[in-house]
């Protein structure tokens, strides 16, 4: 059975392991689509990531001296979708032949607890490509629920990648009126596609001048490129009071990020946004699953299109290929996806 593997920062290599046997309780996968967080995974590609170098002491909630993760890095895969082709006696559904969505890696197939993909069916004649998108998706609700948006509000998001693309059209079905920035033109025409207002290529100048020629100020910005630069021009933005979400996954020191400045004189709110969980005074009504059926379901009724999101279908084979010209050529990948066998 094939599964994907960070051997060391710089190389993928596609491995064999042994298939898992079935237990009761669960049902066997076999993968048809397994999609790439290009943002989470590059850092386990670059040897970024904090969990390599720091280690998470989850009951104190602290990094401290030590080391979560280390090389080789096998399976990591941000969302999957494949066909329930076994189930143990025990497991009343999803039943053999459906198509399910979740989470169990780069690879050929893997025994999921049938409990974990309740409610994760998708319906008949669905393309089974738009189940990559439920994670991430779940993501980009995360941080418009973080934004705590109301009608009529003004909203820049801040990174037109997939994550940011979705963020904006579920910001526009919130009510608000968005402006979208990026420095990549076919970007941004999606983003128009997805109703954003306005549009502003962040290489032609200040997002923040922009928008305050226009309004006061952005009463929220949803901040998604990941950079430290760009967090500190989404403060900018905001207008005195106002709320940024923090939701990109920052690497390293905060270069470029002031506080000194409009932060501190424009008292403005900085939320973080992760996907570990939802925002606290929305705890006691939603969870990550919630987050991740609700954006399947505006999918599944059309009200957000995802398969103009992607960019690139590769054979699983040719990982490290890919991870090469995501490192390489960002600009050129939206959302790639592996494909682990010809769909029938």
């Amino acid at each position: 059975m094939h599964v994907i593997s960070f051997e060391e920062p710089g190389r993928v290599r596609v491995g064999l392991e042994s298939p898992a046997e079935l237990q009761p309780g669960c049902v066997r996968v076999r993968t048809i689509y397994s999609g790439v967080s290009a943002g989470t995974e590059l850092t386990a590609y670059r040897g970024t990531n904090p969990y390599l170098g720091r280690k998470w002491d989850t009951e104190r909630r602290l990094f401290v001296d030590g080391q979560t993760h280390a090389y080789p890095l096998t399976g990591w895969g941000y969302q999957e979708v494949g066909e329930v082709v076994e189930a143990a006696p025990d497991v009343a559904g999803p039943p053999v032949g459906s198509l399910v969505w979740g989470i169990w890696g780069h690879r050929d197939e893997a025994v999921v607890p049938a409990e974990r993909l309740e409610g994760h069916l998708l319906p008949p004649g669905a393309d089974p490509l738009i189940g990559v998108f439920a994670r991430v998706g779940a993501i980009a609700l995360n941080a418009v629920h973080a934004a705590d948006l109301h009608l009529g509000d003004q909203v820049a998001v801040f990174g037109q990648g997939v994550i940011g693309l979705l963020a904006t059209r579920m910001a526009v079905l919130s009510g608000a009126r968005v402006v979208a920035a990026d420095a990549i033109p076919a970007r941004l025409e999606l983003a128009r596609q997805y109703g954003a207002a306005e549009t502003f290529d962040v290489g032609s100048g200040s997002v923040a001048e922009f928008v305050r020629k226009r309004i006061e100020g952005a009463d929220t910005v949803i901040e998604l490129s990941g950079s430290h630069q760009g967090l500190h021009e989404a403060i900018r933005t905001v207008r005195r009071g106002g709320r940024v979400v923090a939701a990109g996954f920052y690497q390293g020191d905060g270069v470029g990020l002031r506080l000194g400045e409009e932060f501190h004189h424009n008292q403005v709110q900085l939320v973080s946004s992760q996907i570990g969980g939802v925002a606290s005074w929305l705890a006691h009504r939603w969870d990550v699953e919630r987050l991740q059926r609700t954006f399947m379901e505006l999918v599944h009724r059309g009200e957000i299109e995802v398969l103009d999101l992607v960019s690139h279908v590769v054979p699983a084979e040719r990982a490290a290929e890919a991870f090469d010209l995501i490192d390489r050529h960002p600009s050129e990948v939206l959302q790639l996806v592996f494909r682990f066998e010809e769909q029938q």
